[in-house]
């Protein structure tokens, strides 16, 4: 029987393999949602012939930069993949008028925040060349990533004590919250600075991948339509 080097020559198995998978590259925010990609959502899509690959946001040690300087990097990543999908990960929590999204100053007087999100995805995919746009699927985070965590109470009593984390108060916004996704963007209320507030010590790239695995992409997808709905997208 042949070795793997012999089957393949110089390349790798992985890159030989990834040739063969639909290719999609997922721009994220920072290291949280890279984190995130890579511990929940690289496996899902492996097992569905979708190689995934998640750079972070270009120019930025984790945040928001404005819209041309992202534009830039969507295009370039579709230009030097043909065939590859280009997506991004990117919470509207954090995006304000000095990052000069296409639709945004618009937007704002769409009262429902799903339907307003929409906009301005279809508005940001409308910006892209002509001829790249296709192979493009913008995706906001409704109103950031660390909302998708309130999933499931059962993934904080499993890896904090009592001593470590407020259980309680965190299992009220879970109940208070059907969909997670709906917890506000206050400044004292995101998700993120609840999470900040009631675990100590809090670092959500180390704590916000833990949750995530220990919930598991189906409960996340079963409680965030709007999460789900991008990766239905994405599976199709």
């Amino acid at each position: 029987m042949p070795t793997l080097w012999e089957t393949f020559g110089s390349k790798t198995f992985l890159e030989k393999l990834s040739h063969k998978m639909k290719r999609v590259i997922v721009i994220g925010e920072g290291q949280t949602e890279q984190e995130f990609c890579k511990d929940v959502l690289i496996p899902h899509f492996s097992h569905r012939n979708i190689f995934l690959q998640n750079p972070t946001i270009k120019h930025t040690g984790g945040g928001i930069i404005k819209w041309p300087l992202l534009k830039t990097q969507i295009e370039n990543h579709l230009k030097q993949d043909k065939t590859s999908l280009v997506t991004t990960l990117i919470d509207y929590y954090g995006i304000y008028d000095k990052h000069s999204f296409p639709g945004w100053a618009e937007s704002k007087i769409i009262v429902d925040k799903s339907t307003r999100l929409c906009f301005i995805e279809d508005a940001m995919k409308n910006d892209i060349d002509g001829g790249l746009r296709h192979r493009f699927i913008p995706y906001l985070q409704l109103h950031e990533f660390e909302g998708l965590l309130f999933t499931q109470i059962s993934a904080f009593r499993n890896n904090f004590t009592s001593q470590e984390a407020d259980i309680n108060t965190i299992e009220n916004i879970v109940l208070n919250y059907p969909n997670p996704e709906l917890i506000n963007d206050g400044t004292d209320t995101a998700p993120s600075k609840r999470l900040h507030k009631l675990i100590k010590g809090y670092n959500k790239v180390v704590y916000g991948a833990i949750l995530a695995s220990e919930i598991g992409l189906p409960n996340i997808r079963a409680k965030c339509p709007r999460f789900n709905a991008w990766i239905e997208t994405l599976e199709n």
